[in-house]
């Protein structure tokens, strides 16, 4: 099973999102061409950019739509300018910050002069960490945690701090790629108007295995 095939077939735990229908909104408005230039109105024109590398690296177009086809990374800003609470706004911009520096730290430049294979890269290093790695980022997440809490100016572990970000972007790009109205009514199984409960009976006629598009 390839990549694509697997996201068809995840659930919405996948993303940890506050979904209602201001979240719904926004995802259906951010429909604006892809190839035109995009300025974030949260994250700093470099974060944004780099934004988008590291969506075309977990949600790369292929025979559906990617996330940059989606302007998904339009949707993540947004959602954490308009919708999100302080605290989560200020614990992603910090984790953009620390992506940068990672970045920085393991190739000597900044994000936005990057290149894809660079960006594979490092998002392979994190997403793709072991269990071991892993745990020692989120240790050393909780460990820094209240002192960034006492100290608004406080940094955060860069590499730690990379590895939760890309966490994050990976379960929000998820879900925006799920909820969107492309992918829901062009790939997943679309059925506007659900008819009975059927407990038992061929997956040709339910949706070939796929996750229900709601």
């Amino acid at each position: 099973m390839n990549r694509r095939q697997a996201l068809k077939n995840l659930g919405l735990g996948a993303g940890i999102m506050v979904v209602g229908p201001t979240t719904l909104g926004l995802l259906q408005s951010c429909k604006n061409d892809p190839k035109v230039d995009w300025e974030p109105v949260f994250l700093s024109v470099s974060n944004g950019a780099a934004l988008k590398q590291v969506l075309n690296i977990i949600l790369p177009a292929t025979e559906t739509p990617g996330a940059n086809d989606l302007n998904i990374a339009n949707f993540i800003d947004s959602y954490m300018n308009e919708v999100a609470s302080e605290e989560r706004q200020r614990n992603f911009n910090r984790g953009a910050n620390a992506f940068a520096a990672a970045f920085n730290d393991m190739f000597d430049k900044e994000p936005e002069n990057g290149d894809e294979e660079e960006y594979r890269q490092i998002v392979d290093k994190y997403l793709r960490a072991t269990p071991e790695q892993r745990e020692d980022y989120m240790r050393r997440n909780t460990e820094t945690q209240d002192p960034m809490d006492k100290d608004p100016e406080e940094k955060m572990d860069f590499e730690a701090g990379a590895y939760s970000y890309l966490t994050d972007v990976r379960g929000m790009a998820i879900w925006a790629w799920k909820a969107s109205e492309e992918i829901g009514e062009n790939v997943l199984w679309y059925d506007p108007i659900p008819g009975e409960y059927i407990a038992c009976g061929p997956v040709t006629e339910l949706g070939s295995g796929k996750a229900m598009s709601l």
